[in-house]
């Protein structure tokens, strides 16, 4: 009997708050209500989704580009790895820096400069320039290492490719094709270069060179080389005698003191 009465009390307990809260959250102001609810069950009121959604949002912080940076990062590091790759230029065994053919452009392209129209102009460059040619092949080594020869023919190549006069140095590229340079010795390169003056000479109808005095016409300075090389020569043997002489007079004088 006690404890149906026990029972019988608490439903009415729980019907009692059941409905003062109800009536509690129906008639309490706004504020009340909000507390209780906080107070209750910490649910978020109509107000507080309200107010949530007034505030500004935060933006996502962006994602550091990490993969990015480092393609880049290996990019730059392949980029200075081939600017120092030593197939640009290798040092020589004189000290100094050796070209490396490989890396040169093309040598079959077309001529870069376009047709010279002035006659008086392109004739006033053929003459320097040949000077130029033969000189510089007067003073080619009479015994050129592996580099120097191929220095000479590729140049020769890009001459035809870089001369100001574009129909001249497309003739001048055929000649190449069809004769290649020499670069054995000083005089295989300046004979080879003769006989493509020659074959210009003839293409504009012009009397052709003696090759076998080629020098007496373009003077490369060699003979003054010559001229110091002999002086030195000679001043060295009068050097020579002079101690000689010096000596025998010192050894005269020695001798006449002993006696």
């Amino acid at each position: 009997m006690a404890r149906r009465q026990h029972l019988t009390l608490s439903l009415l307990l729980i019907v009692f708050l059941f409905l003062s809260v109800s009536y509690f959250f129906t008639s309490a102001p706004a504020a009340a209500r909000d507390r209780a609810a906080q107070f209750v069950g910490g649910a978020v009121t109509p107000k507080q989704q309200q107010q949530q959604q007034q505030q500004p949002k935060e933006k996502p912080l962006k994602e550091k580009p990490t993969q990015a940076s480092k393609t880049t990062d290996s990019d730059d590091a392949q980029i200075v790895k081939d600017t120092a790759s030593p197939s640009a230029t290798t040092p020589s065994p004189s000290g100094g820096f050796s070209i490396d053919v490989d890396s040169l452009p093309s040598l079959d392209g077309d001529s870069i400069a376009p047709t010279l129209e002035n006659a008086t102009l392109k004739a006033e460059l053929g003459q320097a320039t040949w000077r130029f040619l033969h000189t510089m092949a007067a003073r080619f080594p009479d015994k050129p290492t592996k580099d120097e020869r191929t220095t000479f023919e590729q140049f020769m190549h890009l001459f035809g490719r870089l001369y100001p006069c574009g129909d001249c140095a497309r003739h001048f590229r055929s000649i190449l094709a069809e004769y290649p340079p020499q670069s054995g010795s000083r005089s295989a390169a300046a004979g080879w270069l003769c006989f493509a003056h020659n074959l210009v000479n003839k293409r504009l109808e012009k009397p052709e060179f003696d090759c076998t005095k080629i020098g007496d016409f373009y003077d490369c300075g060699c003979a003054d080389d010559d001229k110091k090389k002999k002086k030195g020569e000679d001043d060295a043997a009068a050097g020579d005698e002079a101690k000689k002489t010096s000596k025998k007079e010192k050894d005269k004088a020695d001798g006449d003191k002993k006696e």
